[in-house]
């Protein structure tokens, strides 16, 4: 019996007789963050016998390509624009089913306090995916560092800066390099995970992002073949409900002050899949 096989008649169980023995979910993230971030959920789950194990991932192809090939069940490190572009450009048939949280994308430095600092020939770095990329050029923009042309895009590059303010170099990085580039840079763009992981605080920044689009909404996706089985469906809408609990409110709250902030709970994304 193959592993996918056992899976899907463990599910169907699930439904026959009301439990939820024996049922994992593998959720893909980045961050080790998230290990805390989950922990709630988790805990909730298992009351209703269902298993959460979070699976690290290191960069942020790596997870919607291994949910897109069944390696995992869902993945919770995306927000909305990166999301779409990812379903553009790789062709993957994956769905968001939950709306998580926005966070801010800040400028950050061990070298300078202020912008008032930043002087010519300054290095900052972005992200180099095209979505944080555009963000994050956005973040300067609002920074007053750059200023963009006129009709720029929802999601900039450098080609659509009018001027800089300070003539400063934007060196674009892995994300998750950014941190440990700080000593080496000015100052740099840096997702919320990363910060996290290398113990920035949301305080720390020299530059606070103020967008809060719904572009910018983090989310929980999985696979779109995967919500026709009212099994699977049945068992991701009690991950849903548990991570759009009070008690997850409260959580974020109380250990991310600023960093994660609930976006997005009123929307039923997976009403259109119940029959």
């Amino acid at each position: 019996m193959t592993k996918k096989l056992a899976a899907s008649i463990a599910l169907v169980l699930v439904l026959a007789f009301g439990a939820w023995a024996d049922v994992t979910v593998r959720l893909g993230v980045t961050g080790s963050v998230y290990d805390e971030m989950w922990q709630p959920v988790k805990e909730m789950l298992a009351k209703d016998g269902i298993t959460l194990e979070v699976i690290q991932f290191t960069d942020y192809v790596t997870p919607n390509r291994a949910l897109a090939d069944g390696d995992i069940d869902l993945n919770g490190f995306q927000h909305r624009i990166y999301f779409v572009d990812e379903l553009q450009s790789r062709g993957y048939k994956l769905t968001n089913i939950a709306n998580t949280f926005v966070v801010p994308l800040n400028l950050y430095s061990i070298k300078i306090k202020t912008l008032d600092e930043v002087k010519d020939g300054d290095v900052i770095a972005i992200p180099n995916d095209p979505t944080n990329g555009g963000r994050a050029i956005k973040v300067l923009a609002a920074s007053g560092l750059i200023t963009l042309r006129e009709g720029a895009g929802f999601n900039p590059t450098k080609e659509d800066i009018a001027s800089y303010n300070k003539k400063i170099v934007i060196q674009e990085l892995a994300a998750n390099t950014i941190p440990s580039a700080l000593p080496d840079i000015t100052a740099g763009v840096i997702n919320d995970t990363y910060a996290l992981d290398y113990g920035l605080k949301a305080s720390d920044a020299v530059f606070a992002d103020p967008a809060r689009e719904q572009e910018y909404w983090n989310l929980i996706a999985a696979r779109t073949d995967d919500l026709s089985d009212p099994a699977k469906l049945a068992v991701y809408a009690k991950v849903v409900a548990a991570y759009q609990s009070e008690a997850m409110r409260e959580h974020l709250a109380e250990l991310y002050g600023g960093f994660f902030r609930p976006a997005g709970w009123d929307e039923d994304l997976l009403a259109p899949f119940r029959k």
